[in-house]
């Protein structure tokens, strides 16, 4: 993951910090307010650290996947929505109501 997705969605990173740095606080990260080099520079102080050595500890977590938390966030679900267009048939609007299309009426029921 790139660091924008974690500036963008900040908030929705607190358990995935707290996870790998059990130490962080919220109301810390709340101040943070994803700037970067303020993070690095918390991470640094929380663990004993030089700023290199913490930048390098939070690029080696920035290698991981996305958090479940930051997925699932409702501000995603117009941009996945709007993915899941590539899968869709012919003549469906991604954005449209799944009742439309059959698969939500009782008659299979």
């Amino acid at each position: 993951m790139k660091w924008h997705h974690v500036q963008e969605n900040w908030p929705a990173f607190f358990d995935a910090i707290t996870d790998r740095w059990p130490k962080a606080d919220e109301s810390d990260l709340e101040d943070i307010d994803g700037d970067q080099r303020a993070f690095i520079v918390y991470i640094a102080e929380l663990t004993a650290q030089e700023t290199a050595e913490a930048a390098q500890e939070i690029r080696d977590w920035l290698t991981g996947e996305l958090p479940s938390d930051v997925v699932m966030d409702p501000r995603h679900d117009d941009h996945s929505i709007s993915l899941s267009k590539k899968f869709m048939p012919e003549g469906e609007d991604e954005f449209d109501d799944d009742a439309r299309f059959g698969d939500d009426t009782n008659e299979d029921r």
